[in-house]
């Protein structure tokens, strides 16, 4: 996958994370002592640098989205709601995009 498609996923799945609610029931929950809104706010604020900055993190960002993945392929499948499921198996793709284009650089 090229940059540009890797930019162009990201914006589209991007689009659909803003345009999603954070699951009501996953308000205060921990798996696993992660912090579901804090995970989410981790992998969203990396993802939103990533894309702002044309495809680039900064170094003090660069470790963000392994951890975000690690925590995410935890949770997800102590995840028993298909919306909340849904949410953040998006966010992984995210992620995923994010750190696959890092490492390709």
């Amino acid at each position: 996958m090229t940059r540009s498609e890797q930019l162009r996923d990201a914006a589209r799945l991007w689009r659909e994370h803003l345009d999603a609610d954070f699951p009501a029931d996953l308000r205060g929950v921990e798996f696993e002592g992660i912090d579901m809104v804090m995970l989410d706010a981790d992998t969203a604020g990396c993802v939103c640098t990533w894309l702002n900055n044309g495809g680039a993190l900064d170094p003090e960002r660069r470790h963000i989205p392994q951890a975000c993945l690690e925590d995410l392929a935890r949770v997800i499948p102590q995840i028993s709601a298909p919306s909340g499921r849904q949410y953040h198996q998006r966010l992984h793709r995210l992620a995923l995009l994010v750190l696959s284009a890092s490492k390709a650089k």
